[in-house]
């Protein structure tokens, strides 16, 4: 996942999925009333292999590999929160977001200005449409350089057209991003 859409992810969430393995693995036992079998079956193993994965016997733990924890941590983000996920998704499609970024912007313009990419400390608010265009491609599945695309028109627009009343046909691009973060309004 990249910078954007891991900014999103974020924004849907009032606490965070959990950070180990072992608490992951107890979401997923919880949600599944305890059932070692179900759990086993959602993540394409044996039972026997999910009793070892939550076993505190010494020597008798075993930890999942990469590729399994991986599918682990996918699973409990789909089911973390769905009710608060779809509230919060809506709230912020209907009202728009602030972000918050550090990131370098190249620009293309008329002659005599500069294009060259600077690093700026941005703060701006996006519309319901534009956050519903990233939910979108995020929802598709896109790259990172499809949010890049989304996120420098809107910023484009709104902070350094000034919603439309200055430097018009000013282009934005948004080249790296140091950090971003999203808030609801």
């Amino acid at each position: 996942m990249g910078e954007i859409s891991e900014g999103l992810e974020r924004l849907l969430y009032t606490q965070p999925v959990p950070s180990t393995t072992a608490s992951r693995l107890k979401a997923l036992l919880r949600w599944e009333r305890g059932s070692t079998r179900q759990v086993a079956a959602v993540l394409g193993v044996s039972q026997r292999t999910v009793q070892r994965w939550v076993t505190r016997k010494a020597g008798g733990s075993r930890r999942p590999s990469a590729r399994h924890e991986e599918a682990i941590l996918d699973l409990v983000r789909a089911r973390w929160q769905p009710r608060v996920r779809a509230r919060r998704r809506a709230k912020a499609e209907e009202h728009g977001v602030v972000v918050h970024a550090r990131a370098r912007f190249g620009f293309w313009a008329g002659a005599g200005t500069s294009d060259d990419p600077r690093l700026r400390l941005i703060t701006a608010r996006l519309s319901g449409t534009v956050t519903r265009q990233m939910f979108a491609a995020l929802d598709a599945g896109v790259g990172e350089k499809q949010h890049h695309l989304v996120l420098s028109r809107a910023l484009g627009h709104a902070y350094f057209r000034d919603g439309g009343q200055r430097a018009h046909g000013l282009q934005v691009v948004l080249e790296d991003i140091d950090f971003i973060d999203f808030a609801l309004l």
